[in-house]
């Protein structure tokens, strides 16, 4: 494997998943005219900051970086040193409590399986920072499958948050891998594929209905068949992510307008979407004005990464 290339692969991915959280985020602060203003394409004003999502997908590109495939140690703790320098950035409580704990020196194992009564979170939380790794295993899809776990489980020991961790580094790697491909063709393959490895549970319950439903609905009828995020979990989160991304796989902007028309969870949908959909479009196909309008990314370690705004 090419590490240079893989790497950027990546990096690409960051970029696409980092303004795809940005860009949803601000649709949580407007109020009046809400579903009015998304109909029209009204592009809100910056600065965009991104949330959690982007925090921890930081992580995750980081952890590739230094070990070339996932360190779960590594991982655990790049996801709790960066918690503890900027805690508002927006985790969900379940995420407080595990990487809290895990600054505090809990083993991560421990941490992640003490919540929800020992059961393990189910929450969309590994599904939303893993686009990137599917990017950078993208020439082997047994691996995308093998990492997307390793890099779920220092925060999700239910198998329906690792889950939805498989659904979405899949749709990513082929998103990449198709990328040749005319867009309805490279959506078609995507779901099959995200379908045939992803592991059994309500997950891939909501990618068959997802599947069946078609993309040409409207992103109303596919809110009542497949979710939106509202519930923060995987199978309300995935599901309606991977459609919008089948729906408009060769067109990143449209494919932010129509999956935060969908409400919900929006900054964790976009995120999701986002950095499947710039494997397929590549730098070029990321929109100019909203890479300006997103807050520079800088790393873990805090010094300013080389992805910053054009």
């Amino acid at each position: 494997m090419d590490d240079s290339a893989s790497l950027t692969r990546a990096e690409i991915s960051l970029e696409g998943l980092s303004i795809g959280d940005a860009f949803g985020q601000r649709f949580f602060s407007i109020q009046p005219n809400l579903e009015s203003l998304i109909r029209n394409h009204a592009v809100p004003a910056a600065p965009w900051n991104w949330t959690d999502d982007t925090a921890m997908a930081l992580s995750v590109v980081e952890v590739l970086r230094r070990r070339r495939g996932i360190d779960q140690d590594a991982l655990a703790r790049c996801f709790a040193e960066r918690y503890a320098a900027e805690p508002a950035r927006g985790y969900g409580a379940t995420a407080h409590q595990i990487l809290r704990d895990i600054g505090l020196g809990v083993p991560w194992r421990q941490a992640a399986g003490s919540v929800f009564e020992g059961s393990g979170s189910m929450g969309n939380g590994a599904a939303m920072r893993v686009a990137p790794l599917g990017g950078y295993f993208a020439d082997d899809l047994e691996e995308v499958v093998r990492q997307a776990i390793l890099s779920a489980q220092p925060t999700h020991a239910h198998p329906e948050g690792q889950a939805g961790a498989v659904a979405v580094a899949v749709a990513a790697a082929m998103a990449w891998r198709m990328r040749g491909s005319p867009p309805e063709l490279a959506a078609r393959a995507m779901m099959e594929e995200v379908r045939k490895r992803t592991p059994a549970g309500e997950t891939l319950a909501g990618l068959e209905r997802a599947v069946t439903l078609g993309t040409g609905c409207d992103p109303g009828t596919a809110v009542a068949a497949l979710g939106n995020g509202s519930r923060v979990i995987s199978s309300d989160t995935v599901p309606f992510a991977l459609w919008c991304a089948a729906r408009h796989l060769g067109d990143f902007e449209e494919a932010l307008w129509v999956t935060v028309s969908g409400l919900g969870d929006r900054d964790t949908t976009c995120a999701i979407v986002g950095g499947i959909i710039a494997l397929r479009v590549g730098r070029e196909g990321l929109p100019v004005k909203f890479l300006r309008a997103r807050e520079t990314l800088e790393p873990a370690s805090g010094s300013r990464s080389s992805m910053t705004r054009p």
